[in-house]
């Protein structure tokens, strides 16, 4: 299978999608931020400057996989139907996974990934005068699916 973002001639493009019916589409994506215990201390009591970690990093995920085709220059630009976002603490930092749904022409995980990374990314800047040694990872696709509505 070739890519489907390169032409014949080796050149970068848009696919045309034009032709593609529009179904009911769904993406899960997952990663993880390791965070010192301290940290996760600070966070689950409320004591970051910055404010409220995870409502905040819940916010700027969802405007995050709203602006994904700004941000990803062959992507297109859909109508996202739902996008929600689950953070959960743990000893050792934030699991965190969203789940986008749409209705068009083509996927929907590029913007799953990109609430996960900008979540991922909100925690990081909120924490980072409090923990050095944070570390993003683990950002991966964990499913995509679509349904044919008519």
């Amino acid at each position: 299978m070739g890519l489907t973002h390169v032409n014949e001639s080796g050149e970068a493009h848009m696919v045309d999608v034009s032709a593609k019916p529009k179904v009911r589409r769904t993406a899960r994506a997952a990663g993880y931020i390791f965070l010192a215990p301290e940290t996760v201390a600070l966070i689950r009591d409320n004591l970051v400057a910055k404010g409220d970690v995870l409502a905040t990093a819940r916010i700027a995920a969802i405007a995050g996989a709203k602006r994904t085709s700004d941000l990803i220059p062959l992507c297109h630009n859909i109508s996202i139907d739902q996008v929600s976002v689950d953070l959960e603490l743990r000893e050792d930092g934030v699991a965190v996974e969203a789940t986008t749904v749409c209705t068009d022409k083509t996927g929907i995980e590029m913007e799953a990934l990109t609430a996960v990374s900008v979540a991922c990314l909100t925690i990081y800047d909120m924490c980072k005068a409090a923990d050095k040694n944070m570390k993003i990872g683990e950002i991966h696709l964990l499913q995509k699916t679509k349904e044919t509505l008519w």
